[in-house]
């Protein structure tokens, strides 16, 4: 994975490269749910939460193949020259069913389009309360000016900010992380144990507190280890289709995708994970949760900073997934209105609008809205990748095949009939 990710840094033939397309789809998965998710889930399902996280994880990497796989096989090139894909695509190409695409798009829209960047914000403007004592409403329109320089400069211009911005934010914050690790090395052992003792129900008491701790600790592993890598949903396919891959074949996309998953959960969230387990913080029926628990917990590692670094740090989480998600509505916009030009401006109004919206507002109806939008997406994509797995099947055997024989992996359709007649014209095809 890391190997096909750094072959090119440069992006042809109207693509961005492999690498910033990972830092675009990372960007999006990095976010909220990486330190404010991250801090429910061992609030309301304890540390065996992070073992049902980890293992939704690897199953995950699998479903990000495929559909990351998927979408470059199945992308388009827009009237600018840029290459758009993602579940829609593929389901209007390689199955045929265009209705499903616009359901699978109005979805992926109102998710991610407008209600996650409310969310998104919404944490953003939490946190700096905390750390600075600024207003929302100011939180709020820095926000707005911000997310309108990057939106409004086009998808290349989302990839170069998220090239730039993603590593930084995220080797900064696991700097810290490791600190907090190697001081409290001697502690490390029992937190992991732990976990995996709470995620069976080891260390409760009676069978009825076993099978309620055991489910509590799943649930919220799966839901918020689902939010924050967003394995299966279809979303970071959509950046995965605006590569140029190399080596030239679907599947090295699908490979380099399949590192985000990994990126996000099993080392950014244990990261989280971890600097919570290792404070006193975590306490059962406590009022502090959230993105206040995660601050609570730096703070009592390496003192009264710890706040102001975590509202830093989830300013940029949240700032780039704000912008990568619109890079994803964007496509499906496209997808239902193929790019017409007051569409997509009243669009960008009302993403911004949801912004400041999220950075004012309390959002249980919208959190329960994206819960609602995440869940149909998922199934609507989950759905089309089994159609289309023996596709996937045979990409993944083609790539691995030419790999093994020692040559550079290049996709020819002309091998597979119905992929030859499936994919779309001019991009593929010698």
């Amino acid at each position: 994975m890391i190997k096909v990710m750094f072959q090119s840094r440069q992006g042809s033939d109207g693509g961005i490269s492999s690498f910033q397309a990972f830092c675009t789809s990372l960007a999006a998965r990095v976010g909220t749910g990486n330190m404010a998710g991250v801090a429910v889930a061992l609030y309301l399902g304890g540390a065996g939460a992070i073992f049902w996280m980890w293992l939704i994880a690897l199953i995950g990497m699998a479903t990000s193949f495929a559909e990351s796989t998927l979408a470059q096989a199945y992308k388009i090139r827009d009237e600018e020259g840029n290459f758009r894909g993602g579940p829609a695509y593929y389901m209007e190409y390689g199955l045929g069913k265009r209705w499903m695409g616009i359901v699978f798009s109005l979805c992926l829209i109102l998710a991610f389009g407008l209600v996650f960047n409310a969310v998104q914000s919404n944490s953003i403007a939490a946190a700096f309360e905390v750390a600075f004592g600024i207003p929302n409403y100011i939180v709020g329109i820095a926000l707005v000016i911000g997310s309108g320089i990057i939106i409004f400069g086009g998808l290349k211009t989302i990839s170069r900010f998220a090239e730039l911005a993603v590593p930084f934010m995220a080797a900064a914050y696991l700097i810290v992380a490791l600190y907090i690790c190697a001081v409290n090395y001697t502690e490390l052992p029992d937190v992991f144990m732990h976990v995996i003792r709470s995620a069976f129900g080891l260390e409760q008491a009676g069978a009825g507190a076993i099978g309620y701790g055991v489910m509590q600790a799943m649930i919220q592993g799966i839901k918020r280890g689902l939010f924050s890598n967003e394995a299966g949903m279809g979303s970071a396919a959509n950046a995965a289709a605006t590569a140029t891959p190399n080596p030239p074949h679907p599947a090295s996309q699908g490979y380099v995708q399949m590192l985000g998953v990994f990126v996000d959960t099993i080392i950014i969230c244990t990261a989280t994970a971890a600097l919570i387990l290792l404070s006193e913080q975590l306490v059962p029926g406590s009022d502090v949760t959230g993105i206040a628990l995660t601050q609570a917990a730096l703070e009592e590692h390496v003192g009264s900073w710890g706040a102001i670094f975590v509202a830093v740090a989830i300013l940029f989480f949240a700032f780039t997934s704000i912008v990568a998600n619109y890079s994803y509505a964007e496509t499906n916009l496209l997808f239902l209105e193929h790019n017409h030009a007051s569409g997509m401006l009243i669009f960008r109004l009302l993403v911004l609008g949801m912004v400041m919206f999220g950075a004012l507002g309390e959002l249980p109806l919208v959190w329960t809205l994206a819960d609602v939008s995440m869940g149909l997406m998922a199934i609507v994509n989950v759905i089309a990748l089994f159609m289309l797995s023996g596709v996937v099947v045979w990409l993944a055997k083609d790539y691995n095949a030419q790999r093994r024989a020692g040559k550079l992996p290049t996709f020819d359709p002309s091998k597979n009939n119905k992929l030859n007649k499936t994919i779309p014209k001019g991009i593929w095809h010698k």
